[in-house]
């Protein structure tokens, strides 16, 4: 059976209080009421281990001042004074203990359901790197508080930039220097500024992104409780292309630069 340390500390520590000045009044002097001294190993008891701890060190804090009261005194017995502060003494530990107690217990919950709650979110974020959706999640500020795996290869996005929060605007940027889109590079200033109103307005009209390589993505915008946005980029290519006008099929290269070989010369140079 292991040894509970926390719950016998608080206890232990008023009972040798206890003993010290009760042995000091009766063997070698006068000693001041240690009645102060009892309420911070009370509250010391409670927030250590719990109500139980504290409590128990508040029952042999009166009991000792008890017995204090009777060996500092001249005549046996006690007298109301000592009746009078015995009584308030108990209120005070028993008020510290329990105020300690449910102090700790509620601290103690909210550090459990926060790593409870890490701990899903750690899941959650594992689960995401897993779909082949892109994931991106804006704080209030349009922050990226969070970007899939799935994101990251599409646009090229090294891990150090993405796990930096960078903001959507920068994203976009990104995305151009990369040589991500597959559109004209004067077009580009107008559909970053185009996608950049609509996150911000919280437009949830899909719309599709041509990448470079030839994918597909459908961009859609969900608007969240707390003023962020989750952006999501779903793979469409086999639903998109084949709607391409095949008589445009050297214009529709020339703007992936020859397939998909212009991204990945990019992401192997990162």
């Amino acid at each position: 059976m292991q040894f509970d340390w926390r719950a016998t500390s608080g206890p232990a520590l008023a009972a040798a209080t206890a003993l010290i000045a009760v042995l000091l009044e009766h063997r070698i002097m006068a000693t001041p009421d240690p009645a102060p001294l009892f309420v911070c190993i009370v509250a010391f008891a409670g927030s250590l281990s719990g109500l139980a701890s504290g409590l128990t060190s508040a029952t042999i804090a009166v009991i000792g001042s008890a017995l204090f009261f009777v060996g500092h005194r001249t005549a046996p017995g006690h007298d109301t004074a000592d009746l009078i502060r015995l009584a308030l003494l108990a209120l005070t530990v028993n008020g510290t203990a329990v105020i300690t107690g449910l102090l700790r217990k509620w601290l103690m919950d909210a550090f459990a359901w926060e790593r409870k709650t890490h701990a899903t979110a750690g899941r959650l974020a594992a689960a995401l790197d897993q779909v082949d959706i892109g994931i991106v999640l804006l704080d209030a500020d349009t922050r990226a508080e969070f970007i899939n795996r799935a994101f990251r290869n599409y646009f090229a996005l090294p891990d150090d930039k993405a796990d930096s929060k960078p903001p959507f605007i920068a994203l976009m940027y990104h995305g151009r220097d990369v040589g991500a889109y597959e559109m004209p590079e004067e077009e580009l200033s107008n559909f970053i500024a185009m996608r950049t109103r609509m996150m911000r307005a919280g437009d949830q009209t899909p719309i599709n992104i041509k990448l470079r390589d030839g994918q597909v993505l459908r961009f859609s915008c969900t608007a969240l409780p707390d003023g962020g946005r989750m952006l999501s980029y779903t793979p469409v290519t086999d639903l998109v292309r084949h709607t391409d006008d095949p008589a445009k099929l050297d214009y529709y290269q020339s703007l992936r630069g020859g397939g998909s070989r212009g991204i990945r010369v990019q992401r192997a140079a990162e």
